[in-house]
Parts: C-alpha cells; structure tokens; sequence
C-alpha cells in the first residue's frame, strides 16, 4: 500500500477509513523500516466491548484535572462493567451528572475529585445517586 493509498469501509461503501501503522507508532526513536500504512482501525471495535450499553460524552469542568481528563475531552462510557473501588465514573448525583474515582469501602461509596479545589462527595442515604457508567477510554484533542 502507498502513502497516498485509501482504505474503503466494507460496511459503507464510497466511505474511506484513516489508515493505521502497521507496527504501531513507537514513542521513542522514528523506525525507519515502517515507513508504510496498512489496515484502518475501527475505533468501534477497538474501544467498545459493550455496544448497546456504551456512550459516549464530553467533558464540562476541571474536577479530574490531575487525573489527566481535561474539559473537551471525549468519554466512553460502559454502563455494562460493574463499578469497582478505583475506577472512574459517571454518576448521577442529586439530579446531575457528575465524573469521579470510585472509592468503595466497606459498602460505603466517595466520589473523589482529581483536582484539590474540589471536595469528596460521601454518598448516604439521603443522596439521590445513581452509577451510571465506568469510563473505559479518554480521547484527548492534542491539536
């Protein structure tokens, strides 16, 4: 395949498909021996275990920002995995949606921010909460 090669989507015909590095894009020194493309990648496929039961949505806020998760970014969000102590996750809190790590502890559960700014939410009996869904993948615009 050229550089200048498409790729066209078998499900769509008349679509192109990006087209993806045959050995991976290495983070260290460029491999001169890769210099070709081959397959596309189907980001569906690769980030979507659960199709019926993921979504996807942007980030509002800066409540994780020392998690790595940005205002914009791009959530995909599995509402099949059950939610484990550690994981992040969107929760429906007192009628609003709302981005944390999970901390599980002897059948209590804290929403915990990744920004100092922001407190715990301790999660009781008077708390309207509901899990929603565990963050699986955050897709970050770099440009």
């Amino acid at each position: 395949m050229t550089e200048n090669e498409t790729i066209r989507d078998e499900k769509n015909p008349g679509e192109e498909m990006p087209k993806m590095a045959q050995e991976g894009i290495h983070a260290g020194f460029p491999s001169p021996a890769n210099d070709y493309m081959t397959q596309a990648i189907d980001l569906n496929k690769e980030l979507v275990r659960h199709p019926a039961a993921t979504f996807y949505g942007r980030v509002v806020g800066d409540s994780m920002i020392d998690a790595g998760v940005d205002e914009g970014d791009i959530l995909v969000i599995d509402k099949a995995l059950e939610a484990q102590d550690g994981d992040m996750a969107v929760c429906f809190v007192d009628g609003e949606f709302t981005l944390k790590h999970l901390k599980i502890r002897d059948g209590r559960i804290t929403l915990v921010p990744a920004n100092d700014k922001y407190p715990s939410i301790e999660v009781d009996e008077g708390t309207d909460f509901k899990m929603w869904g565990v963050v699986t993948y955050v897709i970050k615009k770099v440009r």
